[in-house]
């Protein structure tokens, strides 16, 4: 779990994913040497923050954001929300301006009409501007591993696991899943017209709920915001049963990924999100246990290897 820690802490705020791309081009460089095949790399122009890894003859793609929630400093005390942060009182915020690193505090403001907006506490204003994340709290057990940010570390942890015995597939890190989207759209060209892949994954984390447990393996997702086609779906479901890797199937009506980008794109493009389940969804304590990602790591290579 210490390469999931050290993701968790890399700042990387939807529209600011530079950090967490430049880390993954040095990982990607330092262990693709012990891979089983070594991939092609795409990033830089035409790309923006994004990385492509290309394997063997492609036929499956994996999807993983590589940003989080946060938020950005507006005027005065004022925060404005990356993403959807949940709103409580006191949880302690990083980031660094113009005149240094900052650690500060939320404060949530109720007006007369029950709206709540947050503010940050602070002994100086912080730049206009300023990006601010969650400070990074792990903690471990037996069990379970909590900190904030599961969402979606552990999604591009768990891309880096299937890299390792990956011999036909892509491996995309995008940008901009937590607030809108939009890169998305760009790399589905590219990846399509490179290589006619029309089959994807999306690597993410879902919501532990009546229906998803924690501890009862990875979760198929049958649909939440977005729809996926039903034979797509059907194909999966039967590879996980012919796996025997214990899996759990989630129905939402709300939530979404880079799966509904992959829908809106002008390409034949199917898609699944399979994801871990977390509790304290986009807070600083989200909470995920390790059966649920042991099991996500092996149906992804089983999946990829046999799509």
């Amino acid at each position: 779990m210490e390469l999931l820690k050290k993701l968790c802490q890399i700042h990387a705020p939807a529209g600011n994913e530079v950090a967490l791309k430049e880390y993954l081009l040095d990982y990607v460089e330092n262990h693709k040497a012990n891979w089983k095949v070594q991939p092609e790399i795409y990033h830089g122009k035409g790309f923006q923050d994004c990385i492509v890894l290309k394997f063997g003859k492609p036929r499956t793609a994996v999807y993983a954001h590589m940003d989080s929630i946060g938020f950005t400093v507006k005027y005065g005390k004022e925060l404005v929300k990356i993403g959807g942060p949940v709103l409580e009182e006191g949880t302690q915020l990083v980031g660094e301006d113009s005149q240094g690193k900052i650690e500060t505090e939320l404060v949530v403001i109720e007006d007369e009409k029950g709206n709540k907006h947050p503010e940050y506490v602070f002994d100086r204003d912080i730049d206009r501007g300023t990006e601010l994340v969650y400070k990074p709290n792990w903690r471990e057990d037996e069990d379970f591993v909590q900190c904030c940010y599961m969402d979606n570390r552990l999604g591009i942890w768990n891309a880096l696991q299937v890299a390792e015995t990956l011999e036909n597939g892509v491996l995309v890190f995008s940008c901009w899943e937590e607030h809108g989207g939009g890169s998305v759209g760009y790399l589905t060209k590219f990846i399509f017209e490179q290589w006619g892949v029309t089959q994807n994954l999306i690597s993410d984390i879902t919501w532990v709920t009546d229906g998803v447990e924690h501890g009862k393996g990875v979760a198929i997702s049958m649909r939440d915001s977005g729809i996926p086609r039903r034979s797509y779906l059907n194909k999966i479901i039967g590879l996980a049963k012919e796996s025997k890797i214990p899996f759990q199937l989630e129905v939402e009506g709300a939530g979404g990924s880079d799966g509904n980008q992959l829908q809106n794109s002008p390409y034949p493009m199917d898609w699944l999100f399979i994801g871990a389940a977390e509790n304290n969804v986009h807070s600083a304590n989200e909470k995920v246990h390790k059966y649920d990602i042991k099991t996500m790591v092996e149906l992804y290579q089983y999946l990829m290897a046999n799509l």
